[in-house]
């Protein structure tokens, strides 16, 4: 069990249980996923595992398992710091005909201060990255502040890689901070790509990234997928009380190992996110990295 840190997550986790509940989305059907489904999105998760190795190694393609797995992968550029700039790396999956970028991320005691410092807003996205975006259209300002970082580079390393495989297609993954990232960052490939792209967004334990507005941009744009596990509470923060909504397309890993189909943005089942995990005092961020049908993400 996690306990809270500081008075801005006691806060939080109070608020959230006495003024969130009630505007939580009526509850939706729900689906297991077969093995055969949930054995599909077993490459996304070593790509995932592979944005927290260094630009250097991913570069090369030479990470360890998460590099070993998905063998066919072809490196266009990689980035990053690991500290001001989180690393990321686009290239492109021959198996799978698509070019890749992930994000990396952090781990659940790290990412649970930014969702949940006092000083948090939501603010518009910046014109020159996303042009003629709306005002009313607002992401988390320290993911976008930190998406900004690198979103040029990422951007050319996608255009090169369209050009040069001659494919359509582009997935996005990324695990914690990584998966806001890449959410922020489908946005951003969505008005600087050819209309022909074809989106696609892989998340894992994403933090809620930006209002009703960002959700319903990005869920037109791309198809949207974000997979939760357990009781990992960083995906019920921030508070939807706070203006903050997720993208649609939520996979919840119950506590018995099935994969559930959680439609909609906020899911309220009992098997899903929201409701195994309605406030941070239950949650248990041991949970935050995984393990996914058998992989725990990271370097």
């Amino acid at each position: 069990m996690i306990l809270a840190s500081g008075v801005a997550l006691t806060l939080l986790a109070a608020v959230t249980g006495t003024i969130a509940t009630p505007v939580l989305e009526t509850r939706q059907g729900i689906s297991t996923l077969s093995a055969e489904q949930v054995a599909s999105y077993k490459p996304y998760t070593y790509y995932a595992g592979a944005a927290y190795c260094t630009p250097a190694s991913t570069l090369a393609w030479s990470c360890g398992t998460n590099c070993n797995q998905n063998s066919g992968f072809k490196p266009i550029a990689s980035g990053g710091n690991g500290a001001t700039i989180q690393y990321w790396y686009v290239g492109y999956d021959t198996a799978l005909q698509t070019i890749i970028v992930g994000y990396q991320g952090t781990e659940g005691e790290k990412i649970l201060p930014i969702i949940t410092d006092i000083d948090f807003s939501l603010t518009t996205l910046s014109p020159t990255l996303f042009p003629g975006i709306g005002s009313a259209i607002k992401t988390h300002n320290g993911f976008g502040d930190a998406h900004a970082r690198s979103a040029a580079a990422v951007l050319a390393a996608v255009k090169k890689g369209l050009s040069t495989y001659g494919t359509t297609k582009v997935t996005v993954v990324g695990h914690s901070l990584g998966a806001a990232l890449a959410i922020i960052s489908t946005a951003h490939l969505s008005l600087n790509l050819p209309s022909t792209t074809v989106l696609k967004t892989i998340s894992f334990s994403a933090p809620r990234v930006g209002n009703v507005e960002f959700v319903n941009f990005v869920n037109a744009r791309a198809d949207m997928v974000r997979i939760n596990n357990k009781k990992d509470p960083v995906p019920i923060l921030p508070g939807r009380f706070l203006g903050f909504a997720h993208t649609e397309g939520e996979i919840h890993i119950s506590s018995t190992n099935a994969w559930i189909s959680c439609p909609g943005q906020d899911n309220t089942n009992s098997q899903c996110t929201v409701g195994t995990v309605p406030n941070i005092f239950v949650g248990n961020t041991g949970d935050h990295s995984g393990p996914f049908n058998g992989v725990s993400i990271g370097c």
